[in-house]
C-alpha cells in the first residue's frame, strides 16, 4: 500500500487520476525494448587464435545454464531472495527497506528486486547520449516509477530465469567486468560454469557497491561481504552451515587476469590496427563513424581474418632481425605478404611497438598500409616501379631480345601524360653503378641489371601513359589516396607508396596478370551469430597471362643473375630491388606462385634527411644501403620461414613470341674445342655454360675420337646456353698415292695448327669477382620525382 502510494502520489502530481494512472501503471509501455547490451569484439587469424578483443565494456554474454548454480542462488539471495515469488514489484521488500531506512535515518537498504535492478542497469547501458544516460541514474520519483512499470511490464513479457539471466550478464562486477562469464574470467581465470562456492559468494556480494567491495583494492572488505552472502544462503537454507563455514575460511585466492582493449598489446599489432580502421573507415559497417565504432565496440562481433599466424611470426622475425626495434640510427622497416589471387593478407610487420612515437621503439603511424588505414604518407617506391614499364612493353609485344641504348647520362624529354599535357624533363638523370652506361641492353639484361636510362628510353617508347596505365591497372596509388603522379621519373619510383600496395600489385603477376584489391577480413558475425557483410577483394583479370608470365621469367633472372643474386629461396621466385634516390630509402619486392612480399627500409624522420648512409644494424655496417643489402634479405628469411611446409609451384612458361629476337641474355664468345679429345671438349663447353651435342663424324687431318670441328665456330658471339654441335675425327681419308709432283706444290707436312684454349672469365654468375662485386643496382641511386 505504502508503495503504491507513493506511485499514485507522483502520477497525481502529474496530473493523472488513480483510475487511470493504475491501468497505465500495469500497461505495457509501447517503446518497451530490450536492446543488447554491450558486448566486447574479438578478432581472430584465420586459424582461429586470437588476435585481439575490442569493447566499450568488457562483458561475454552466457546462457543460465553456463552459471553455476551456487552462483545463481548466491546472486539471488542477497540481491532478492523472494524473486522467484513476487512479481515486478516486491511491496513487501519495499516496505522493510523504507522501515529500515527511515529507522537508521539513511538508507542502508535497497527496495529494488532484481527485475528493476536489471531494468535500471538496461536503461543505462542502452543509453545513446548524455541526456538519456543522466535520466537512468536520476535520483527522481518519475525515473523510479518508470522502473517500476518497465519491471511490471518485463515480468509480464519473460521468465524469471530469462530475467535471471539477463540480469546476471549485465551487472557490474567491479574492476572493469560487466557480467557474471567477464568477471569469473577476470578475478579466478575460469568460467562462471565453475565457479564454487566462496567464489561466487564473493561475487554476489560485489554487485550491490562494486567499487567499495572491489576485491583487488578493497580485499578485507570483500571478504566480509562474501561472507555477508554465505550467512545469507546458510539462513535460507540454500547452502548447509558447513559448507557455508568452510566457504567463510577459504582464501580469497584470486587469479586476476586483464583482458586487453586493442592493437598495442596484440600478436600482431599494425595488421590489428588496419583491421580497427577498416572496420571504422568503411562505410559497409555503418553510415557513420559513430554508427562504426559502436559496431566494433559493444557488437560482440567475431571477425575473422586472412592472418596467417606462421607467416606473422616469419616476417616479424626477419624484420626485427635486421633492423632491431630500437636501433640507434632510428631506422625501420615494415613488411607486407599477400596472397595471390585472392589478396588476402597474410601477414603485416613493422619494427615497431604500436604506441606514442615519443617513445624509442614506438609509432602509432603504419609504414606498411595507406594513409586511410595507417596514416602514413607513404615512400618512394625507387626501382620497383620499373616493373610496370616492363610490363607495359611486353604487353605491346616487345620481345626479350629487344634492345635500346644505355647512356651514362639520359633527360627524359618528350614525355606526355594521359590528358596530353607535357611532361618530360631536361633534367639529366644517371645511373647509381659506374659503367652501367654507354651500351645497349635488352629487356632482360636492363631489368636484372636495373639500368636506371635504360629505364627512361623504354618508358619514351612505351609512352609515359601506357606505363602509368599499367601501374593502375594492377591497383597501384598514391599512400595519400591521389591518383600516381605522371612525372618523367615515374618508371624510377617517384611516387610515394605503401608496401601493402606493392605486394598486391607483384602478386598479381604471380596469379598471371589477376589483380585483387587487398583484404583482411574473411568473415565477421555479431553478437546473434548473424553473418555480416565483408569487402570484397574484387579479383579481375588486369593483364594478360603471357604478359605475366613474361614478367615472371625476367624477374626471375634477378634473384640469379642480376641485382638480388644470391637471394633465392630454393624455389621457383621472382623479384626486383629498389632504391630511392639519395639512398632516402630501399625496397625489395618478390614474389613465388604462393606468396609475394613487399619490403621496406629507412628512416620515418625523412628520408632525404636521413638517408641509409654509413648505417649499421644488427651488428653490421653499410656505407650505403642498396635494395639488395637489407630489404632482399628480410625478403628471404621472411619466405623460408613463410613457406616452410608449403608445396613448390613453377611459374608458367612464357609465351614462344617473346624469344623471336632471342632470349635477351647478353652474347657470350664461344670457346674453341678443336683438337681436343672428345670428352675435354663436352667438360669445357659445358663448363661454360653451353649444351653439347655430337653430330657426325667426319674425315679430317685431326687423330680419330679427336674434334675435327664445332658449330658454331670458336669464338662465334652467341647467347647464353646455346647449343655447341661438335664432329669427331675418324682419321685422314683413304685415297690413291699421289703423284710425285702434285698441282700447287709439294705438299705440307707436320700436324694442324691447334689454337689455344680460351677461358671464361674469372668470377661467379653473380658478377662477384676476385676484385669485388662488378657493378650494383644501377636504378638504385637517382633523382625521382623531388628532383
Amino acid at each position: 500500500m505504502l508503495a503504491a502510494l507513493i506511485a499514485f502520489s507522483t502520477l497525481g502530481m502529474l496530473g493523472v487520476s488513480a483510475r487511470d494512472g493504475a491501468n497505465w501503471f500495469q500497461s505495457v509501455p509501447a517503446d518497451l525494448s530490450t536492446p543488447p547490451v554491450p558486448q566486447r569484439s574479438v578478432i581472430l587469424a584465420s586459424d582461429g587464435s586470437k588476435i585481439a578483443t575490442f569493447y566499450y565494456e568488457n562483458r561475454v554474454d552466457v546462457p543460465l545454464n553456463k552459471v553455476a548454480p551456487v552462483m545463481r542462488k548466491a546472486i539471488v539471495a542477497i540481491e532478492d531472495n523472494r524473486f522467484y515469488e513476487h512479481g515486478g514489484l516486491d511491496i513487501k521488500g519495499t516496505i522493510r527497506a523504507l522501515a529500515s531506512n527511515i529507522a537508521a535515518g539513511q538508507v542502508t537498504q535497497g527496495g529494488s528486486g532484481i527485475t528493476q535492478q536489471y531494468v535500471k542497469n538496461l536503461l543505462l547501458e542502452t543509453a545513446s547520449n548524455s541526456e538519456e544516460r543522466d535520466s537512468a541514474v536520476a535520483t527522481t520519483p518519475a525515473r523510479k516509477v518508470r522502473e517500476l512499470r518497465m519491471a511490471v511490464a518485463m515480468e509480464k513479457r519473460y521468465t524469471k530465469d530469462q530475467i535471471l539471466e539477463r540480469y546476471l550478464n549485465i551487472a557490474y562486477f567491479g574492476d572493469g567486468a560487466y557480467g557474471v562469464e567477464a568477471a569469473a574470467r577476470h578475478y579466478f581465470g575460469r568460467s562462471a560454469a565453475t565457479l564454487t562456492l566462496p567464489q561466487a559468494a564473493l561475487l554476489a556480494g560485489v554487485v550491490r557497491y562494486p567499487f567499495a567491495y572491489d576485491p583487488t583494492v578493497y580485499p578485507k572488505t570483500a571478504v566480509e561481504r562474501r561472507d555477508t552472502v554465505l550467512a545469507r544462503m546458510a539462513q535460507l537454507h540454500w547452502v548447509s552451515k558447513a559448507d557455508a563455514s568452510a566457504a567463510e575460511r577459504a582464501q580469497l585466492d584470486l587469479h586476476v587476469t586483464s583482458t586487453p582493449n586493442g592493437c598495442v598489446e596484440s600478436s600482431a599489432p599494425f595488421f590489428c590496427d588496419y583491421v580497427q580502421r577498416e572496420i571504422l573507415t568503411n562505410p559497409i559497417f555503418g553510415s557513420t563513424a559513430d554508427a562504426r565504432k559502436l559496431l566494433l565496440q559493444r557488437g560482440g562481433l567475431t571477425i575473422r581474418t586472412t592472418l596467417d599466424s606462421k607467416m606473422q611470426r616469419a616476417a616479424q622475425r626477419a624484420v626485427d632481425h635486421y633492423v632491431p626495434q630500437k636501433n640507434s640510427s632510428h631506422k625501420a622497416s615494415a613488411e607486407v605478404l599477400v596472397q595471390p589471387g585472392t589478396g588476402a593478407v597474410k601477414a603485416m610487420a613493422v619494427d615497431r611497438a604500436l604506441g606514442p612515437s615519443e617513445k624509442v621503439g614506438k609509432t602509432w603511424v603504419n609504414f606498411a598500409a595507406d594513409g586511410d588505414h595507417g596514416t602514413s604518407l607513404g615512400m618512394q617506391a625507387g626501382s620497383t616501379f620499373k616493373v610496370f614499364t616492363l610490363a607495359a612493353a611486353l604487353d605491346q609485344g616487345m620481345a626479350f631480345g629487344h634492345r635500346l641504348y644505355a647512356p651514362e647520362h639520359y633527360a627524359p624529354t618528350g614525355l606526355r601524360a594521359c590528358d596530353g599535357k607535357y611532361a618530360g624533363s631536361t633534367t639529366s638523370l644517371s645511373n647509381a653503378a659506374d659503367g652501367e652506361g654507354g651500351r645497349s641492353f635488352s629487356l632482360v639484361t636492363g631489368t636484372w641489371n636495373s639500368v636506371n636510362t635504360f629505364f627512361l628510353n623504354l618508358e619514351k617508347q612505351v609512352g609515359l601513359c601506357d606505363t602509368v596505365k599499367m601501374a593502375e591497372r594492377l591497383g597501384m596509388r598514391r599512400a595519400d589516396g591521389k591518383p600516381l603522379e605522371q612525372v618523367a621519373s615515374f618508371t624510377l619510383g617517384a611516387n610515394t607508396v605503401s608496401p601493402l600496395r606493392l605486394a598486391a600489385a607483384y602478386a598479381a603477376f604471380a596469379a598471371r596478370g589477376r589483380y585483387c584489391e587487398p583484404i583482411v577480413l574473411s568473415k565477421i558475425t555479431n553478437a546473434n551469430g548473424r553473418e555480416l557483410k565483408v569487402p570484397s577483394a574484387k579479383c579481375r583479370q588486369a593483364i594478360r597471362k603471357g604478359v605475366a608470365d613474361g614478367v615472371n621469367h625476367v624477374l626471375r633472372g634477378v634473384l640469379t643473375q642480376g641485382t638480388a643474386a644470391g637471394m633465392g629461396i630454393g624455389r621457383p621466385a621472382a623479384g626486383k630491388t629498389g632504391t630511392v634516390d639519395d639512398y632516402s630509402s630501399a625496397w625489395f619486392a618478390g614474389y613465388t606462385p604462393d606468396l609475394a612480399s613487399a619490403v621496406w627500409v629507412g628512416d620515418p624522420r625523412g628520408g632525404y634527411a636521413h638517408p641509409l648512409r654509413n648505417v649499421c644494424l644488427a651488428g653490421r655496417c653499410y656505407g650505403e644501403v642498396f635494395g639488395s643489402d637489407i630489404p632482399a634479405p628480410i625478403w628471404r628469411e621472411t619466405m623460408l620461414g613463410a613457406l616452410r611446409g608449403v608445396p613448390a609451384h613453377d611459374f608458367h612458361s612464357p609465351p614462344s613470341e617473346y624469344y623471336r629476337e632471342g632470349s635477351g641474355e647478353d652474347l657470350v664468345s664461344v670457346p674453341s674445342v678443336v683438337g681436343m679429345s672428345a670428352s675435354a671438349a663436352r667438360s669445357r663447353l659445358a663448363a661454360a655454360g653451353f649444351g653439347v651435342v655430337t653430330g657426325s663424324s667426319v674425315s679430317s687431318g685431326y687423330s680419330r675420337g679427336t674434334v675435327a670441328s664445332q658449330s658454331p665456330g670458336g669464338g662465334a658471339r652467341v647467347e647464353p646456353g646455346t647449343t655447341v654441335v661438335i664432329h669427331l675425327s675418324r682419321g685422314a681419308p683413304s685415297v690413291p698415292h699421289p703423284p710425285s709432283n702434285p698441282p700447287g706444290g709439294p705438299p705440307t707436312g707436320g700436324p694442324p695448327t691447334i689454337p689455344p684454349p680460351t677461358f671464361p672469365p674469372i668470377g661467379d654468375t653473380a658478377g662477384n669477382t676476385p676484385f669485388g662485386r662488378l657493378a650494383g643496382e644501377s636504378g638504385q641511386a637517382v633523382r625521382t620525382g623531388n628532383g
